[in-house]
């Protein structure tokens, strides 16, 4: 059998096999310092001797895995920033007491009553069918039910009715700040009270107006109750005749406040300073307390407003008759009229002109209803056709000026609802409308001073706006009339 040639080996294995021998040939130390090192087969095969390099790469590998598990959790919390503790203190508050649970029910729990023009605290309770005990309970429970005593109307009352009609509490206003709760706890013992403060405050205001047609007219268009309109006129009622003293082209400048309570209107308030400028002639008036209570007004000049008498003793209206003759609209002759007549609405309050003692009250031939009051030795005034008089007054009794003594009516000898009003000098009668009333003195010393303090800046105010309104008028090029 003839053998085959032997082929040739693949070139590029030729050239691994030389690369490898000169590799060795040039390597010679290192192969043969290593050689025994393999990881093939036949090594796997052969039983481990631990050689000195054995030795070194176990070593290394445990140093690698210590270093990784033990010292690189010890580097790490040795670079970690020890917390520091920051700076506090302890402070004691003292902490708002709880809220007390109300001892009385929901405010629709309780029935409230307005008081009534001429209603009682007896007709209030009688309507509730409540006995004259629990009345009598309620006024001798303690001071604060003084307001009680002397109700009037537009007054709130409330009360609290058990469910077989027992009063179990009731509750009214003391004064504009405070309301008062009465409870009835038991049967016979005292009454409980509780005192609720309420929040009040003034909202003060500023007012102008023109006279046109009526100061009712002007004191509405200028954002004036009529009650507060009421207030300016008996400001001024001592120097101005409202009656027929005004002229179109007069006009007003007011400073007052209204009174709120719990956030809402309650009433109006009362006038702090303002200007009347009436035929062209200015009077003013500021709101003064003295350090002993008293409260007046007084002009710029710290001169009091309040007259010995005042010139007109009902709210101003219109004189139906003045003092003097004329033919007398019933008996139908000619006949000295000793007055003068103030026509207004039956009802009307008509106060009286000063101070002095009452020493007429009933009926009187021609008056019907009459009141005369002595004011001094020389000096009375005489009011007829009263429709009734004030409840509390009596003959003997002291008034002071502006205290309701009577209500218009048209008793006696009258055609109409108005008031008869006389002013007499020595048992003579005068014409009020122009009889002279004596002069006050102004303040003086301390009291000038305060005044003056309390003065200056309201009257800059009052200043202020009228300059304001005449600017105005100059841009629309319109005169002032005042």
């Amino acid at each position: 059998m003839k053998s085959r040639p032997r082929r040739a080996a693949a070139p590029h294995h030729v050239r691994r096999q030389a690369i490898c021998r000169k590799a060795q040939r040039r390597h010679s130390r290192f192969y043969s310092h290593c050689s025994h090192w393999s990881f093939g087969r036949a090594a796997l095969a052969a039983p481990i001797r631990w050689s000195r390099e054995r030795w070194i790469l176990a070593g290394g590998a445990l140093l690698l895995a210590l270093l990784t598990g033990v010292g690189l959790p010890l580097w790490a919390k040795a670079m970690r920033h020890p917390a520091v503790a920051l700076p506090h203190t302890t402070l004691a508050l003292s902490l708002p007491p709880l809220p007390i649970q109300p001892s009385v029910p929901a405010v629709e729990d309780w029935e409230v009553v307005r008081v009534k023009s001429g209603q009682t605290l007896a007709d209030i309770f009688q309507d509730r069918d409540l006995s004259a005990g629990d009345l009598a309970r309620v006024l001798g429970s303690g001071k604060d039910v003084d307001s009680l005593k002397r109700i009037h109307p537009g007054d709130e009352i409330a009360f609290l009715l058990g469910s077989s009609g027992e009063l179990r509490a009731l509750r009214f206003d003391r004064d504009a700040a405070n309301r008062v709760t009465l409870l009835f706890k038991n049967a016979n013992g005292p009454l409980v009270e509780e005192i609720t403060p309420r929040a009040v405050e003034q909202r003060e205001h500023v007012a102008h107006g023109v006279i046109h047609g009526s100061l009712f007219a002007a004191g509405n268009q200028a954002g004036m109750s009529n009650a507060m309109i009421l207030k300016l006129a008996k400001v001024f009622g001592y120097d101005i005749d409202f009656a027929q003293d005004l002229q179109a082209g007069d006009s007003f400048t007011v400073v007052y406040d209204d009174v709120y309570r719990d956030g809402e209107y309650l009433h109006e308030g009362d006038i702090i300073a303002a200007e009347f400028i009436n035929e062209g002639k200015r009077y003013t008036a500021v709101r003064f307390d003295k350090p002993d209570g008293d409260v007046a007004y007084y002009s710029v000049d710290g001169r009091p407003l309040k007259k010995s008498f005042m010139r007109t003793p009902v709210d101003f209206t219109r004189i139906s008759s003045t003092f003097g003759l004329r033919e007398h609209p019933i008996l139908g002759y000619m006949k000295m009229h000793k007055g003068v007549d103030y026509a207004a609405p039956t009802g009307t309050p008509i106060y009286a002109a000063g101070d002095g003692t009452i020493v007429f009250r009933g009926q009187k031939h021609g008056y019907g209803n009459f009141v005369i009051i002595q004011h001094t030795k020389d000096i009375s005034t005489a009011y007829g056709h009263m429709s009734r008089f004030a409840s509390d007054e009596r003959v003997g009794e002291h008034v002071r000026q502006g205290e309701v003594i009577g209500y218009v009516g048209m008793t006696g000898m009258a055609t109409g609802p108005h008031l008869h009003y006389e002013f007499r000098v020595d048992g003579q009668q005068r014409n009020p409308l122009t009889v002279t009333m004596p002069k006050p003195e102004p303040l003086s010393g301390k009291l000038m001073a305060q005044f003056r303090a309390q003065n200056a800046p309201l009257m800059a105010r009052i200043q202020m706006v009228d300059d304001n309104r005449r600017l105005a008028s100059a841009a629309h090029g319109s005169p002032t009339l005042d």
